[in-house]
């Protein structure tokens, strides 16, 4: 028999789910019964159910900073969230409960909260999402990744913790990579990945630069589901993927250097992996700007080197960044290999236990 119970939750994007994964096989060491809360359909879904976590769907509301119509009944859908999520709390009992944010988190959390049963979040991105900001009232305790978030965190309940990192990230095998892509000769491999959905202009600007590329590297290109182009198939040394799952650690360790997002999960793996990145982080002018903090505070810290957005798209220097990154190569392995980033899971499992101990 289990000695505790925590419910988990957040969802959204992979980018509130994958923590969860890196904390669940620990969990299950120090003797915790695991089950998770979520949405009815969103991406958590399948990724906690291929776990094989217990999942209960609630109904959650969207949480937008802009005006929508849905705005006005989706509070609606977060009070009736608080309902459920306290009908399943009642019947399962948990000594805590874990969240991860995104929308689908914020009736669990209040429901928890109400209940009295302690609750712990985590904040991936460099400033608090909305969801953990409205959460924060009721947590005991905010988990941060960066040093810079304490400052967000009220009350003295900011405890920073770094990322929790999969395990599994860090056991990939470059020679297995290769074979799943194909690549038979020694050219540098460059992996593109735009985050659980895709990128589309990231897509667009390494497809219409793609002869340029292939020049100086083997291509993996994990593009988001619908986004393949199969007139690209035949070309050689270029390999492409809607969405990569077991297969992901070989094709990371198969890499040279990467392409991607700045989402805070992604790129503490990659600090991990001590891959040199350069980081393309979603513009402001379709998101709230956590990305571009992170990816700020990497280059600051001498992880990664960045380009904007919206300036790859106007002045089409993809290839020019790119060999900037290939000159920077020994020096950004530098001062990764320098850093005091550790991984997240044992001190979070730590405050976990303390909440309720």
């Amino acid at each position: 028999m289990s000695k505790y119970k925590i419910i988990m939750t957040g969802g959204g994007t992979a980018g509130h789910v994958t923590p969860n994964l890196a904390l669940i096989p620990e969990l299950k060491k120090r003797g915790f019964d695991i089950k998770y809360i979520g949405s009815i359909d969103g991406i958590e879904k399948e990724i906690i159910g291929d776990a094989n976590i217990p999942y209960f769907p609630i109904s959650s509301g969207k949480l937008r900073r802009y005006f929508d119509m849905k705005n006005f009944s989706d509070p609606f859908k977060v009070m009736k969230g608080i309902y459920q999520a306290k009908r399943i709390l009642d019947k399962e009992k948990p000594d805590v409960v874990f969240s991860k944010g995104g929308f689908v988190a914020v009736p669990v959390v209040i429901a928890a909260s109400m209940k009295k049963i302690p609750v712990v979040s985590h904040e991936s991105d460099l400033t608090p999402g909305l969801a953990n900001k409205l959460s924060a009232p009721f947590c005991n305790k905010l988990c941060v990744t960066f040093r810079e978030s304490l400052a967000y965190v009220k009350d003295g309940k900011g405890a920073l913790t770094g990322t929790p990192i999969r395990s599994e990230i860090l056991q990939g095998s470059k020679i297995r990579g290769k074979e799943i892509c194909g690549f038979r000769d020694d050219k540098e491999i460059l992996l593109v990945i735009g985050g659980s959905l895709g990128a589309k202009s990231i897509n667009d600007e390494v497809r219409r630069e793609l002869n340029k590329i292939l020049v100086d590297f083997n291509i993996i290109h994990i593009c988001g589901k619908g986004n393949l182009d199969q007139s690209l198939n035949s070309i050689s040394g270029y390999k492409q993927f809607e969405y990569v799952k077991e297969d992901l650690p070989h094709l990371l360790q198969a890499a040279d250097f990467i392409i991607s997002r700045a989402g805070a999960n992604v790129i503490f793996e990659l600090l991990a992996l001590k891959k040199p990145t350069l980081l393309i982080p979603l513009s402001k002018k379709i998101s709230r700007g956590d990305q571009i903090l992170n990816a700020n505070s990497f280059e600051k810290e001498g992880y990664s080197l960045v380009l904007d957005e919206d300036e790859m798209m106007e002045k089409h220097n993809l290839t020019d960044k790119l060999t900037e990154l290939k000159n920077n190569r020994n020096k950004l392995i530098t001062s990764m290999q320098n850093s005091k980033v550790k991984n997240g899971v044992d001190e979070i499992i730590s405050i976990i236990l303390k909440s309720f101990n």
